[in-house]
């Protein structure tokens, strides 16, 4: 094996050092921002300077993915993840770019992610207006 530390062994490192936040809550963060990227209009994902999303885009991106993901269980998962407000995802977030897992221009910052809406109505919301999350087999679940 080689010496590399993996993202989930620097997941790890931090929680040890203070678990605010459940493990599921970083790679979760990390997916949505992937997700988020991948969703950017042709022109701009083109563009290294372009594709860099701002605290606001990765929040809309991270309810957008919970509401898909989750549905109507996103607020209590995000609660039992300790992810409770939108400063919450800026802390995932640098306490990765910290860790060298993910990357900042030097003008970003934590307080990029705070005093928006908030999270868990965000949540609770986008969860109402989400499709139906796909079923066995990939086929959409029946509507109730």
């Amino acid at each position: 094996m080689s010496g590399e530390t993996t993202f989930w062994d620097t997941v790890d490192e931090l929680r040890a050092a203070h678990a605010r936040y459940a493990r599921e809550a970083y790679g979760f963060v990390v997916a949505a921002l992937g997700v988020t990227v991948q969703a950017l209009p042709p022109e701009r994902l083109a563009d290294p300077e372009r594709r860099h999303l701002s605290g606001r885009e990765l929040l809309a991106g991270v309810v957008r993915t919970a509401a898909t993901e989750f549905g109507p269980l996103a607020p209590m998962v995000f609660g039992e993840w300790g992810v409770r407000a939108s400063e919450d995802v800026g802390e995932i977030v640098f306490e990765l770019v910290r860790a060298g897992q993910l990357s900042a221009r030097p003008e970003d910052t934590v307080e990029d992610f705070r005093g928006g809406p908030d999270l868990l109505s965000e949540l609770a919301r986008a969860a109402q207006n989400a499709p139906p999350a796909p079923g066995p087999g990939g086929r959409s679940a029946p509507a109730a």
